[in-house]
């Protein structure tokens, strides 16, 4: 395939695409790595909104051993500018443990526990105003690359937006009576 006129450029937008999908998808994606995310791999655990890591886990980028060179882009987002050359220029395989101290993943855990951690965060999230998660997953994305006031200047605008709903009326009353919301999405 590899060897294909126009092969390259084919590939490259479905995996753009997919990567896109992940990061635009309205609702937040937990990625639970449990073992090698190499290359692409890498890059669609780093398109999540939250990343666990199994302590036996590792996030690699071999392109280079391959003459290739990708995902700089997304490693920047998460790495610091010394280890994501090092993790690029590389190649070198970057272990569970590591990647927490690196501040790329939110937790590490023995393989046995990944999940249960992953699902739940799910149910944390779940339990949340619908419209307010998907506002702020709206607003991570958006004003990643803006200057800070624009940025925040967006985020007003998502919560003055939200403030009429009835699910922040219902979130509001559920905080002062001290009980769960009861959400409707709207």
């Amino acid at each position: 395939m590899a060897g294909e006129a126009g092969a390259y450029p084919g590939h490259n937008r479905r995996v753009r695409a997919a990567f896109d999908a992940v990061m635009e998808c309205g609702k937040p994606v937990i990625a639970a790595v449990n073992g090698p995310a190499i290359g692409a791999g890498c890059v669609l655990a780093l398109c999540c909104d939250i990343v666990l890591v199994a302590e036996e886990a590792f996030f690699a980028m071999t392109e280079v051993d391959v003459g290739l060179a990708g995902g700089v882009r997304h490693i920047l987002r998460f790495f610091s500018q010394s280890d994501a050359r090092l993790l690029i220029y590389t190649a070198r395989r970057i272990p569970g443990p590591e990647l927490l101290r690196m501040n790329v993943a939110s937790a590490c855990l023995p393989k046995e526990k990944l999940l249960e951690e992953a699902q739940a965060i799910a149910r944390q999230i779940a339990a949340k105003s619908p419209l307010a998660v998907q506002a702020a997953k709206r607003s991570f994305f958006l004003t990643e690359e803006m200057p800070l006031r624009d940025g925040y200047r967006y985020e007003q605008t998502q919560t003055a937006a939200l403030s009429t709903a009835e699910d922040t009326k219902e979130a509001q009353c559920a905080f002062i009576e001290k009980r769960p919301a009861v959400f409707k999405g709207r």
